[in-house]
């Protein structure tokens, strides 16, 4: 009888995609996927760091399955991600019942592990650095319409408050021709949707344009498989090594069958002239930009060493709106970082109008150990005035996201179905492609439309954080035949 194993997910669409491979790589192995964890003889636990509250999580599950474990003692307990990048040793510390703990970089391991673990007992392994993309690896996709795609790992910037250098590495963009074939697979299988994939997308390929000018002349085939056929074109006569991400859009929104192309995230200080143009230039590049403010203050910008000004972040805001009709922005915004004043709030807050953005992410600044804000304790701003601030800002981000929303009333839309709602099983739900969440009534009386299908929905309600329509006519069935089980690097 095959083994069954269930992979929980924590975190980021990083998280995520990481966890589809790590699925791929058990089902390799002849394990079948359950949903309950009381089913599972594998659970592989994939954590995320970046909040406070990510070691409670991980250890509340790791208590629940401590009581299984003592019922179960075939059950095999795995913990990966960036928690496991950070915290090492410590997990087994606390949890000693834990059998393989493994980091971001060893990913593609988790089966060896898991079998090493039954001859050897508990076990952790942690890379510092790995050149293996996610991509690479096989995968079990949980949708089988939309994918998302690795083409850069790690990061090498520096704010303040965040930990994903330290958990996730340097820097590293995949090659443009292994990005571009992947898609082209995907879309051959029935992929309409796809989500380029990295902690700083604009920057994408300067680590490669580098290398190519420091290794001098190579094949052009060599080139174009790292850099793309635009590089090889220009025969690297820019005065200095460029970011590919424009390249890539235009390649990767030219595949056949692939209809809709999102990104994320881009580092405003990164977001360029040339990633706005194909946006605007390219059919298939969805019209919605993540954008990261995090604070409007230029004193706390410059504490979280963010690299760039309210004003400036404004202005590159400003040119991609010109460029992109009906483009929907949407942001990340911390409150509380340490030092921050009441006038370093109204200034947010000033921004943040001025922005109007569809919708944002906020969040309560929390420390992180092993982040450079972590140990700036005797500015921490007190838990009641971070509350009250966090309250006054969900108020001006709600009023431009319900604004622009209501906008959108009497507009037809096209919608990627997504399947029932979770809330109104007799509303189908769906993502316009501003990334809106749409609810909608099926047709009257005619065939269902099945998850990946294309459809039109005139807008005729609003909310915050969602918009109501009715259905309008079916413009595409789903394309693909199956779950996908593999896609290769």
């Amino acid at each position: 009888m095959a083994r069954k194993f269930l992979v929980r997910t924590f975190g980021c669409q990083m998280n995520e995609h990481d966890s589809e491979r790590i699925a791929g790589l058990l089902a390799a192995e002849g394990m079948e996927p359950v949903d309950r964890v009381e089913d599972a003889d594998v659970v592989v636990l994939n954590t995320c760091c970046i909040r406070e509250n990510a070691d409670d999580k991980l250890y509340g599950n790791l208590g629940h399955l401590k009581a299984l474990r003592q019922s179960r003692p075939d059950l095999q307990i795995a913990v990966g991600g960036c928690l496991a990048q950070k915290d090492r040793g410590l997990i087994q510390q606390r949890a000693p019942h834990v059998d393989v703990v493994f980091g971001t970089h060893n990913v593609g391991e988790v089966a060896r592990l898991l079998r090493r673990s039954e001859l050897d007992g508990p076990l952790m392994e942690i890379l510092e650095e790995s050149e293996q993309f996610p991509s690479a690896l096989p995968a079990r996709r949980n949708l089988p319409y939309a994918a998302w795609v690795t083409i850069q790992i790690g990061c090498d910037n520096s704010c303040a408050f965040c930990i994903v250098p330290s958990v996730r590495g340097r820097e590293i963009s995949r090659p443009f021709g292994e990005v571009v074939a992947e898609v082209e697979q995907l879309a051959a299988a029935g992929v309409t949707e796809v989500t380029l994939l990295g902690q700083n997308v604009n920057s994408y390929g300067r680590d490669v344009t580098t290398g190519l000018r420091r290794a001098g002349a190579g094949s052009a085939a060599g080139q174009e498989w790292l850099a793309g056929p635009s590089w090889v074109a220009e025969g690297g006569r820019r005065p200095r090594p460029r970011p590919l991400f424009a390249d890539l859009l235009g390649a990767v929104g030219a595949v056949p069958g692939i209809r809709r192309v999102r990104f994320t995230s881009p580092h405003p200080k990164d977001l360029r002239s040339d990633v706005i143009d194909a946006m605007a230039a390219t059919p298939a590049v969805c019209e919605h930009l993540h954008l990261p403010l995090q604070a409007g203050s230029d004193r706390v910008l410059a504490a979280m060493h963010r690299g760039y000004t309210a004003e400036r972040y404004l202005e590159r805001l400003a040119a991609a709106r010109r460029a992109v009709p009906d483009l929907a922005v949407t942001t990340d915004l911390i409150v509380g970082f340490p030092g921050e004043t009441d006038e370093d709030f109204e200034r947010t807050l000033e921004v943040v109008a001025a922005a109007e953005y569809d919708s944002a992410y906020t969040f309560i600044f929390s420390p992180r150990p092993g982040t450079e804000a972590a140990a700036m304790d005797d500015r921490f701003v007190p838990g009641d005035v971070v509350a009250e601030r966090f309250a006054r800002l969900k108020v001006v981000v709600e009023r431009s996201a319900l604004a622009r929303h209501r906008a959108r009333v009497g507009t037809v839309e096209e919608v990627l179905v997504e399947g029932p709602s979770r809330k109104d099983p007799g509303q189908l739900t769906g993502r316009t492609r501003q990334n809106k969440l749409a609810h909608f009534a099926p047709p009257a009386g005619g065939a269902a439309l099945e998850p990946g299908a294309l459809a039109t929905v005139e807008v005729t309600g609003a909310a915050p954080h969602h918009l109501t329509g009715r259905f309008v006519e079916l413009v595409a069935r789903p394309r693909h035949r199956m779950l996908i089980p593999v896609a290769a690097g």
